[in-house]
């Protein structure tokens, strides 16, 4: 543990030491302090960056995800040259260049069940930038076992919300916001509804304000409170989160007893909770329309996705207008289902073999692996 400043960090860090509350004293125990991000993407960028920038001394960053071109709308942590690169290396990079005094811990696998106390064991506050709710329900659960507080974040379109669960130090946890995991296609992901690009940031930095108030012990930790922000009508709401008695995590007679839970292990918004879930290729696929093929296509992304690039031979249902339309659809005759990269066709297909359709297959690779062949033509 460093008790001392070196001559490029005071200099680095003087607006810090001229803050009463932060001082030589708080920036110690910044340098002294660990954070895990779970997610280097929109939340996790702005986090990340200006958790380096005030001198954090050890960030643990867990992704395993790589950089696509969409992703540089909102997550800035990375940049055109590192598409199709790791995003923990591209994150990496930036953060040293950012504070090369930061010691950066490389994480490059999924937050799971099986791994996620091994991960988190050595970190004083975990950050959720996850984009997921079987994650969000991993993140807290491995927080509340963990007795660490978690600096929760989450967006849609124009709207975001933060907070702080930590019921080891008086407040609720996640779980007393959301008991259970919402059903299938219910709540779109960012993906599916769109967000703007600067949300995140707004939303990322609240988060690392947040950590830093925690870190050094300053002002008022948002305990039972959920902080909103709507973009649209510029306003901040500050709502009340009571403890819920009856959590199943933190309440008076816990039902959870481990972070490898029913919710925990659900199909994230990127799988199917079908294990049997078949799938085709997009070559098989291709070769299956070139016949007189009698069985059914559905893309099942949005409007505009489809407007920008789709397989003539598609019906356009957006995954969230699915389950109105089931009555609509053959029973007896094969469903293929495709998205952008498969992630949500996945769904669909859970979807469909919840509500009794047999014959039904996941496009793999979506869109995505549709015009790649193309473009290799």
């Amino acid at each position: 543990m460093s008790e001392t400043l070196s001559p490029d960090e005071l200099l680095r860090y003087s607006r810090h030491l001229l803050i009463p509350a932060v001082g030589e004293s708080g920036q110690i125990r910044l340098k002294n302090a660990s954070v895990l991000l779970i997610g280097t993407g929109a939340l996790g960028s702005p986090a990340a960056l200006y958790l380096a920038a005030s001198g954090v001394g050890r960030l643990g960053l867990v992704d395993a995800d790589v950089v696509d071109a969409s992703n540089l709308q909102r997550q800035i942590l990375h940049g055109e040259s590192w598409i199709g690169k790791p995003k923990l290396d591209s994150a990496a990079a930036r953060l040293r260049e950012v504070n090369p005094h930061v010691r950066i811990e490389l994480h490059p696998v999924r937050f799971a069940p099986d791994n996620a106390l091994e991960i988190a064991g050595s970190y004083d506050v975990l950050v959720d930038g996850s984009d997921n709710f079987p994650t969000r329900f991993l993140t807290n659960d491995t927080a509340f076992f963990l007795r660490k507080p978690l600096v929760y974040g989450a967006i849609h379109r124009f709207e975001g919300q933060s907070g702080v669960f930590a019921p080891h130090l008086g407040g609720p946890c996640y779980r007393c916001l959301l008991p259970r995991m919402p059903a299938p296609g219910s709540v779109p992901s960012c993906q599916e509804a769109g967000v703007l690009g600067v949300l995140p940031g707004i939303i990322g930095s609240i988060q690392a304000m947040e950590t830093l108030k925690l870190i050094l012990e300053i002002g008022t930790v948002p305990l039972g409170r959920l902080t909103v922000y709507d973009a649209l009508q510029s306003t901040f709401r500050s709502l009340k989160l009571n403890r819920d008695p009856h959590c199943r995590l933190c309440g008076d007679h816990p039902e959870i007893h481990g972070v490898s839970n029913t919710e925990t292990t659900s199909a994230s918004t990127c799988a199917s909770p079908h294990e049997d879930m078949e799938s085709i290729t997009t070559t098989e696929l291709r070769k299956l329309l070139a016949t007189d093929y009698q069985g059914l296509l559905i893309d099942v992304r949005e409007e505009n996705e489809h407007a920008a690039a789709c397989i003539p031979q598609a019906r356009l249902i957006p995954l969230a207008r699915l389950p109105d339309c089931l009555d609509s659809l053959p029973r007896d005759r094969e469903i293929l289902v495709h998205c952008k990269a498969g992630g949500r066709s996945a769904r669909a297909v859970g979807v469909l073999l919840v509500h009794g359709f047999t014959r039904v297959k996941n496009v793999a690779g979506g869109m995505d692996a549709w015009l790649k062949e193309e473009s290799l033509k």
